[in-house]
């Protein structure tokens, strides 16, 4: 144990003090790790691999429990606790997802506009619906509100705007760029929720 401690930190630290710290001799450590690997070490190596594979494809969102989930269906047969410690020695952390929350309120005395589109959330063709709400979510700079416009039929987002602020200018700028962005020769339905940003006149 003392030797594969002492390995896992060659390289940040002098070999000679760290084995003196740990009571070792040099010549006992660099006869360690001239030695055949192990059965155990060669499928730790194997395993370690799949397992940054993993993590490399789902960006990094998945925890021990999932990627040996993953590595079941792989075929490979391990424990989470062996999961869990072959990550940490790989140095591979989970990302926390971003979580998107809805902010804006319908209470408001302003004129809201009938619900054409009836929760059916799908199109035929390209610009011929449009959805558009706000959240705000946490970026570098701290908490942004966050408005965008979706094309229903690709489920694309076709106009975004983001600002330290909750303003009716958010949402208008994000319908702004979808329109610059899109173009549509036809007539749109722009779906949207009861926010009083949307329901304003200027809207």
């Amino acid at each position: 144990m003392k030797f594969r401690a002492l390995e896992a930190l060659t390289g940040r630290y002098p070999v000679a003090p760290m084995c003196r710290l740990l009571r070792v001799s040099r010549s006992g450590f660099y006869a360690w790790q001239q030695r055949p690997p192990s059965a155990r070490e060669m499928a730790n190596r194997r395993l370690s691999k799949e397992i940054r594979a993993i993590h490399h494809k789902v960006n990094g969102i998945y925890g021990h429990r999932r990627i040996k989930a993953e590595l079941a269906a792989m075929g490979h047969v391990c424990g989470r606790h062996r999961v869990a410690r072959l990550m940490r020695e790989a140095g591979l952390r989970v990302r926390s997802r971003k979580r998107w929350r809805l902010v804006s309120s319908s209470r408001h005395a302003l004129t809201i506009a009938p619900n054409h589109l009836d929760r059916q959330f799908a199109s035929d063709r390209a610009n011929r619906h449009w959805v558009s709400d706000m959240t705000y979510v946490r970026t570098a700079q701290g908490w942004l509100y966050l408005a965008v416009v979706l094309d229903l039929f690709s489920s694309a987002v076709v106009g975004w705007a983001m600002h330290h602020r909750m303003q009716q200018a958010l949402v208008h700028a994000a319908l702004e760029m979808a329109v610059a962005r899109r173009q549509p020769q036809t007539e749109v339905l722009l779906h949207s929720d009861r926010g009083s940003q949307y329901c304003a006149y200027d809207y």
